[in-house]
């Protein structure tokens, strides 16, 4: 990037420490007309930069009923390529528009060479990818003048280069930059199962106080080579391993914004809330038990 803004890093007010659901577009006309019962929405970024189009009135429509968190999935934060200052003016434009309380981004790459690709790749976890991502991170923050929260991503193999565990690279990211960590408890269980290592560990490795907000979603198996393989695909309920990893999460980092991601095969908006409601359950029961 050519060109950084400088600015104190804001820290808004925060999305409550309770449970709330992906803002999704089949979703859209019942948040418009009824208002459902839920503490907090999070939207992906990239589907309101148009300022004027349908969708971001839609988004600004809601955002006034319902405290609001921005989630990007297109900045491509880990790549080689410049930083893409078109991708943040307008992410900027927007978050100026809507106010969001969190604001996070995936500690992956997606294109190469100005071709964009429709996954969020893991990077290697060595010092050298290290100091790249961070010195990223550093200059979005600046850019936009406010904290960001960087989520780990799934991953079906690790490279051959990697010297650092990921959980320890994750918390320096965090440690380094000065960022918050939206730790997504779902892609934790996916990467312990498809590659060996215990899920626990993974969570009591991060520092409770860098952990802003968490994810729970659905996964899918797949058998490759007779062996099964956890695929992320964010379009099934949550599983019973990864309520039990949830609940354990909680006792470690206490209640935080929690988040029930729904990508795609979308069903009825109740599911979703009784998703929710069973987060919240989860993270109350937890208090009730440590105070």
């Amino acid at each position: 990037m050519t060109e950084t803004v400088s600015r104190s890093l804001e820290r808004p007010a925060p999305i409550p420490a309770a449970a709330g659901i992906g803002l999704r577009g089949p979703y859209h006309a019942r948040f418009l007309d009824a208002q459902p019962p839920v503490a907090w929405l999070e939207a992906h970024s990239e589907n309101f930069f148009a300022e004027h189009g349908i969708a971001s009135g839609v988004l600004e429509r809601i955002r006034r009923d319902y405290p609001l968190s921005l989630h990007g999935v297109g900045l491509s934060i880990g790549s080689i390529d410049p930083l893409d200052t078109a991708h943040l003016e307008k992410l900027d434009a927007l978050i100026r528009r809507t106010e969001p309380g969190l604001l996070s981004e995936h500690l992956s790459w997606g294109s190469i060479g100005g071709a964009h690709l429709n996954d969020l790749l893991p990077l290697p976890y060595t010092e050298e990818a290290l100091a790249h991502i961070v010195g990223r991170v550093e200059q979005v923050q600046d850019y936009l003048g406010r904290q960001i929260l960087i989520e780990n991503v799934s991953s079906y193999m690790e490279f051959a280069d990697s010297a650092i565990p990921e959980w320890e690279f994750l918390s320096a990211v965090a440690e380094d930059s000065g960022c918050g960590l939206l730790l997504d408890i779902n892609n934790v269980y996916v990467n312990s199962v498809n590659r060996g290592f215990e899920a626990t560990t993974y969570i009591d490795a991060i520092a409770p106080e860098r952990v802003h907000e968490l994810h729970l979603a659905g996964h899918s198996t797949q058998a490759y080579d007779g062996q099964a393989v956890l695929i992320d695909t964010h379009n099934t309920p949550v599983c019973e391993a990864v309520w039990l990893l949830f609940e354990h999460a909680v006792r470690r980092f206490g209640a935080r914004p929690t988040l029930i991601e729904w990508d795609s095969d979308f069903p009825p908006l109740e599911t979703l809330l009784e998703e929710a409601a069973r987060a919240q359950r989860t993270m109350d029961r937890t208090h009730e038990l440590a105070a």
